[in-house]
């Protein structure tokens, strides 16, 4: 009785959390910034009738201020109020006409808005690069741990909760990883540059503000839940095979 509750607990600690990642990986606010750098021309990717991609360059009404949200897939910028909250404005009920969004994969490897590849190159492209690879890594291990833990519920098998529980508490850890290699990127590198790498040198004096986005608060939340449904399950596993937890 107390192992089957003990296994409830764990495996609805462990969806919330798997769901925490697989959610944060899906959306785009990770990186939410705010520049009073008005956009002057807008960038649009297209394809031709033979398939060919064509970079096409529009001229834009300068704005006030401008919102970048960016995650694992997609960069996303548009005009904002000045008055308007940040993290409010990027929700899909508050979408401007004026927005526009890229190919951001591989986030946050720099983004070529213009010609590629791109003059500015970013130095720091190797190291944010392990990002990319450890959110991949976790999300296997969350996905393969918690599949292994469905097959060993109705049989009490330790085995399976033992492998299950360990590939849980791999990926809390591989995602406390990414968080601070994020956390390393936006307060030691120059991400000021990134998100003005278009029209920087137009506007040497430009404010640019930076914020943790959504997503990366959700993977935050995420970590301690997984950790502790690993935790449990390796614990069931140790009393179902005689061992002490």
């Amino acid at each position: 009785m107390k192992v089957g509750a003990a296994a409830l607990s764990g495996a609805v600690l462990g969806v919330l959390g798997t769901l925490c990642f697989f959610l944060a990986f899906a959306t785009d606010y990770w990186l939410v910034a705010r520049d009073s750098c008005g956009r002057t021309e807008r960038w649009n990717v297209t394809q031709d009738e033979n398939g060919t991609t064509v970079t096409v360059v529009e001229q834009v009404a300068p704005s006030a201020l401008v919102l970048h949200h960016q995650g694992f897939f997609w960069h996303c910028v548009f005009d904002v109020d000045p008055g308007a909250e940040p993290h409010l404005s990027t929700l899909y009920t508050n979408q401007p006409a004026s927005k526009y969004c890229l190919h951001g994969y591989l986030f946050p490897l720099p983004v070529a808005l213009g010609p590629v590849p791109h003059p500015m190159y970013d130095t720091t492209a190797v190291f944010r690069g392990f990002w990319t690879v450890l959110i991949v890594l976790a999300l296997l291990c969350a996905l393969v741990g918690g599949f292994l833990l469905v097959c060993g519920v109705p049989f009490y098998s330790h085995k399976l909760y033992r492998v299950g529980g360990a590939l849980l508490i791999a990926a809390a850890c591989l995602f406390l990883s990414v968080l601070l290699l994020y956390v390393m990127w936006v307060e030691l590198v120059d991400v000021r540059s990134y998100i003005l790498q278009e029209s920087g040198p137009s506007c040497p004096t430009a404010l640019v503000q930076i914020h943790y986005g959504l997503s990366f608060m959700v993977a935050g939340a995420g970590v301690p839940l997984v950790l502790i449904s690993g935790i449990t399950f390796m614990c069931i596993a140790r009393a179902l095979g005689g061992d002490k937890c």
